[in-house]
């Protein structure tokens, strides 16, 4: 793939989210029209999806964005093991990591549910994320029974599907939660677009209160027009079948021996 690339990926895609998310929308319009990856979740925090809400996210499909599968519920009601677990799942990824300790017969019944809702309205469905892009074990081998993903992320991978080939690619996000987590999100994203410039995929992941502080919302949007002066956009399902076409992707697992067990983190 000789034309390096950038990927946005809005996360958190539900109704109930759905004005901050146009927030985010609207801020990227002020960049550049761009193709966007929008991660949906079918019952966020349990909640049944809208009519219009559904309309909406027809009428971005149907305008060029990619929809993709962002979990079921978007929570982790499991119980911790020990406490290092519970850091990762109560503080660091705040109780979401919905898909990090499921077993596989659970992860497939969350999947089926998305698939069949893609499918009643219509919108073509290829790539799964994680929320907090956590996968454990087991929906790591549900995912791969799914021939209907081409491909799945986590923090610092896009790996193409139903194989183990991937694609390094570290997600610049933000924390917004708090002033001191502001700051130093701003900072790190400008040593990750220092770092990522002659990586061939960049991605910008947000989330829909990435609008709201004024300084948050200047970083990175002077980072994406940064790297549209040289990056071709594309959503992430394009960037993952050109780069399919163009050229063999790494199929070597990772230190710990599972798939994307090594890139497993959280916002």
């Amino acid at each position: 793939m000789n034309t390096p690339s950038v990927c946005v990926v809005i996360h958190d895609v539900a109704a109930a989210r759905l004005t901050g998310c146009e927030r985010v929308l609207a801020a990227l319009h002020e960049v550049a029209p761009l193709p966007l990856t929008l991660l949906v979740v079918p019952r966020f925090h349990h909640a049944a999806p809208t009519r219009s809400f559904e309309q909406w996210l027809g009428a971005r499909s149907g305008h060029g964005d990619e929809l993709a599968l962002h979990g079921h519920t978007h929570l982790d009601e499991g119980r911790p093991h020990g406490p290092l677990d519970r850091l990762r799942r109560r503080v660091y990824t705040r109780g979401e990591g919905e898909f990090w300790d499921l077993d596989e017969a659970c992860a497939a019944a969350r999947l089926r549910v998305g698939i069949d809702w893609f499918e009643r309205n219509g919108w073509p469905l290829r790539g799964f994320v994680a929320p907090a892009w956590l996968l454990g074990p087991g929906a790591w081998a549900a995912l791969r029974t799914f021939r209907e993903f081409a491909y799945t992320a986590t923090l610092r991978h896009l790996y193409l599907l139903p194989g183990d080939g991937r694609i390094t690619s570290q997600a610049i996000v933000y924390s917004t939660s708090s002033a001191w987590r502001r700051r130093s999100s701003i900072a790190w994203a400008a040593v990750l677009a220092r770092t990522l410039a002659d990586n061939p995929v960049m991605r910008f992941e947000l989330h829909p209160h990435d609008a709201d502080d004024a300084g948050v919302r200047r970083s990175w949007q002077r980072g994406l027009e940064r790297a549209l002066r040289n990056r071709e956009a594309a959503t992430v399902a394009q960037l993952c079948e050109r780069w399919r076409r163009a050229q063999p992707v790494a199929n070597d697992a990772d230190d710990a021996g599972t798939p994307g067990r090594s890139a497993l983190r959280a916002d």
